[in-house]
């Protein structure tokens, strides 16, 4: 059976819901998760959206998703896209959901005039490094992932 990608709606928020729990599960990151599908719906479909959502399905089964946003390039002048989650259902794997997505996220991105599609991976994920890698996906090992959040952020901007 073929997979089909297209944008997410409204009608989904329970589907993406489930694949973020589904994420961080796999991610042993399940403590960390604090969304709910009212905040999902008010900033993925209120009045300024703030990341979009594409589904990937298998028939009429939602069998996986990838979640992203803009960012922006000063050296190139130019946008980018971030993509922030990317997850096929275990029984899905091997489907070709997984690059059907990405593929689709490339496209997004030329027609964009985008610079860039970026991502982080788990340094364990083998799995998921393996296939980025035969994609043609760069580490960019001189890069190292910073964040700042909950009290430590609070706290620089109270100063």
């Amino acid at each position: 059976m073929t997979i089909a990608i297209r944008e997410a709606t409204p009608d989904d928020i329970d589907a993406i819901h489930g694949f973020i729990l589904a994420l961080a599960a796999y991610e042993k990151l399940s403590h960390a998760v604090r969304v709910d599908r009212a905040t999902l719906d008010r900033h993925l479909f209120g009045p300024r959206p703030m990341a979009e959502v594409l589904i990937a399905e298998r028939g009429a089964v939602a069998v996986g998703f990838a979640l992203f946003f803009h960012n922006f390039s000063t050296f190139e002048g130019r946008p980018g896209i971030y993509l922030e989650d990317l997850f096929v259902s275990p029984e899905a794997r091997g489907s070709g959901a997984g690059k059907a997505l990405l593929v689709r996220l490339a496209q997004i991105a030329l027609a964009r005039d985008c610079a860039r599609l970026e991502w982080s991976v788990l340094d364990w994920n083998t799995p998921a490094i393996d296939f980025y890698r035969a994609i043609g996906a760069q580490p960019m090992d001189e890069w190292t992932l910073q964040r700042l959040d909950g009290n430590a952020l609070v706290a620089l901007a109270e100063t």
